[in-house]
């Protein structure tokens, strides 16, 4: 009979555990430790803290921020009047959806444009692939300048009109090189295998090349978006219909020329709505995207970034 060796189960190292530390590193000391933790203890709280403010304060009411006398820091008597009134119409509203519908359209061009661009330039033999990156190249160092830019887009009709927010600042040649860099990095045998099979380049590009670069089109992608919604210097140059302009300009008229936005004008001077509430409730509409957005394609920022950047 063969006896039967009881063995210990191997236990499986958690997925939260941290990696195996090689055997010519040394272990971390206690100071060095505790001095880590604190700088970013630090670094966290300088970043939250002030946003911590501006949310309190906008869902403060009127009578809070009186007594503190400004900015909230203790939460007290909360209150979401100041969203109420913004989202029910009005100046911020408005603002609101034209920022969200030009980024969502200045993002799907802008993507579009800088897929097919880059796709063509990741292929070296295609027409005129050199003189046409080392063009692309040349705009990263020599740009018109603000008055011809401006001319140009009042030559071709756009001024007072929402491709202004969009046409200007389309593409963007530091992203354009990023997706060319994954894109080269695709293994050509697959590619020609479907050559092969008699697939033609738009079905490459939109059947193999695009599902294998997720990564880095998620990262263009809210490169490309941030970029829309935090756009302001577009709309104060090329537009000047106050119901055209985007959220971040109307922000900046409240917070900076303490304007007070159209349809707010009676509650705030009857003392039913603190105008400082009312500011960074707005505040707050402007960050809410972006803080939402980014932490789906932070896990994609390190494959995305770094094998763009490193080949090609």
């Amino acid at each position: 009979m063969t006896a039967v060796i009881d063995r210990p189960p191997v236990k499986k190292p958690s997925p939260w555990a941290a990696p195996a530390r090689p055997a010519w590193e040394e272990e971390p000391h206690k100071a060095g430790t505790a001095a880590k933790g604190t700088v970013l203890g630090i670094a966290c709280f300088a970043i939250l803290f002030p946003l911590w403010i501006v949310i309190v304060t906008s869902l403060s009411s009127k009578k809070t921020i009186d007594e503190t006398g400004g900015l909230v820091v203790v939460p007290k008597d909360i209150t979401f009047v100041a969203y109420h009134e913004l989202l029910s119409g009005g100046q911020v509203q408005r603002a609101a959806l034209v920022s969200i519908g030009v980024t969502l359209v200045g993002t799907l061009f802008s993507m579009a444009v800088s897929v097919l661009c880059a796709y063509g330039l990741s292929r070296s033999g295609t027409l005129g692939h050199r003189w046409i990156l080392m063009t692309l190249l040349a705009t990263m160092f020599f740009g018109a300048g603000l008055i011809p830019t401006y001319l140009l887009v009042q030559a071709l009709g756009l001024t007072d009109t929402y491709l202004a927010l969009i046409l200007p600042s389309a593409v963007s040649v530091f992203n354009i090189l990023v997706l060319r860099g994954f894109f080269m990095g695709i293994s050509p045998e697959l590619i020609d295998s479907a050559r092969i099979d008699g697939a033609g380049d738009w079905r490459i590009l939109w059947k193999i090349v695009m599902p294998l670069s997720r990564a880095v089109l998620a990262v263009i992608s809210l490169f490309y978006a941030v970029g829309y919604w935090s756009a302001w210097f577009n709309a104060s140059i090329y537009l000047t219909d106050q119901n055209m302009m985007p959220l971040q300009n109307v922000m900046i008229q409240l917070v900076q020329k303490q304007q007070r936005p159209v349809g707010l004008a009676t509650q705030i001077n009857t003392g039913q709505l603190s105008p400082l509430s009312i500011q960074m409730a707005v505040m707050v509409m402007a960050l809410l995207p972006v803080a939402i957005l980014s932490p789906f394609v932070q896990r994609h920022f390190k494959k995305g970034m770094l094998t763009g950047a490193v080949k090609g």
